[in-house]
């Protein structure tokens, strides 16, 4: 069964450094300490170790022929996203990371596939740079889940969302910049709980700021299943029926009318909760994602699933055709 998988992050082997070169920030570079292992810093700061699949093009070939998959989906780490910095800095930052991906594209045809990021923090410069992203063969984005601390349903993002469907560019969206970082860092809190959170932030703000209404043919996808969303419709629901004076105020469509208008990824790491999921949003809007090479993802692609009980459809639905229609691929 041909497989997609649709969210995976990887970085150029080499990065410039773009602190020395702008004068300010904690842009990630990279130090190549021993074969085959890097560490990602931010500024003078240790941020995570990464190995040479993160990076190598052939190795992550070879790592996925393991697992039967043919074909990766891929954009930059989110931490890359610099949303904080100057938009004309950011901007040079994105086009350096969305050239090389689509190098990538081009060098490997039928095996990636790309996302771009672009800088969101001035929607001008961001939609230049998405209308470059279609020119150089990019299938869409990938955004934060909130913009410097903004939700998505802020006004200065809606002309970009608007651009991403006129210009036929799919979106997705990752975590980051987690509420709430600085005071739960023990026990990996920010990726367990903050991050989970992170994705419902952004889907409600998606919701109650009439993004989706106002733009019916936007193909968003959502990473980690959805986050903390899904599980929690019943609650999202019954505040928007109980207080509709604080919920309600820019969309008056209930949330749950929305379930199948979006996409999530099937990274639940349990065949009972992808079960419910599918039940909610429908066996055509879940995508096979890994979240690869980072350890908090699914870096079997997907085994839980073909050892599952699922019908063969949806699992084929799953492994491939959600993601070519998300993409709008065919």
């Amino acid at each position: 069964m041909e497989k997609i998988d649709m969210h995976t992050h990887i970085l150029p082997e080499k990065l410039p450094r773009f602190a020395e070169k702008f004068g300010y920030g904690d842009f990630i570079h990279l130090v190549h300490h021993k074969p085959g292992r890097a560490r990602m810093m931010k500024g003078e700061k240790f941020f995570r170790e990464i190995e040479a699949n993160c990076w190598d093009p052939e190795l992550r070939m070879r790592e996925y022929e393991e697992h039967g998959t043919q074909t990766q989906v891929v954009c930059t780490v989110p931490v890359m996203f610099s949303y904080w910095a100057k938009p004309q800095d950011c901007l040079e930052l994105s086009r350096f990371l969305n050239d090389h991906i689509a190098g990538l594209v081009q060098e490997y045809p039928g095996r990636y596939l790309g996302l771009g990021t672009i800088p969101m923090q001035d929607a001008d410069t961001a939609i230049r740079e998405l209308q470059r992203c279609r020119e150089i063969g990019l299938r869409g984005i990938q955004i934060g889940s909130n913009i410097n601390d903004k939700n998505l349903s802020e006004p200065e993002f809606f002309p970009i969302f608007q651009a991403c469907e006129e210009l036929d560019m799919a979106v997705f969206v990752h975590p980051w910049n987690m509420m709430g970082f600085h005071s739960m860092e023990k026990y990996w809190l920010p990726w367990l709980v903050g991050m989970p959170a992170e994705t419902s932030r952004a889907i409600c703000s998606m919701i109650f700021g009439g993004v989706f209404e106002r733009l019916p043919r936007l193909r968003v996808n959502f990473a980690h299943a959805g986050g903390s969303f899904l599980p929690t419709i019943g609650r999202v629901q019954h505040g928007f029926n109980c207080r509709p004076d604080l919920v309600a105020i820019d969309n008056d469509k209930p949330p749950r009318s929305y379930l199948g208008h979006f996409w999530v990824d099937c990274i639940t790491h349990d065949i009972k909760m992808l079960k419910y999921i599918l039940d909610l949003v429908g066996p055509k809007r879940v995508t096979l994602g890994s979240d690869y090479p980072f350890p908090l993802g699914d870096l079997t692609i997907g085994a839980f699933i073909e050892d599952s009980d699922l019908p063969p459809e949806t699992t084929q639905a799953i492994f491939r055709d959600n993601t070519l229609e998300w993409l709008g691929v065919g």
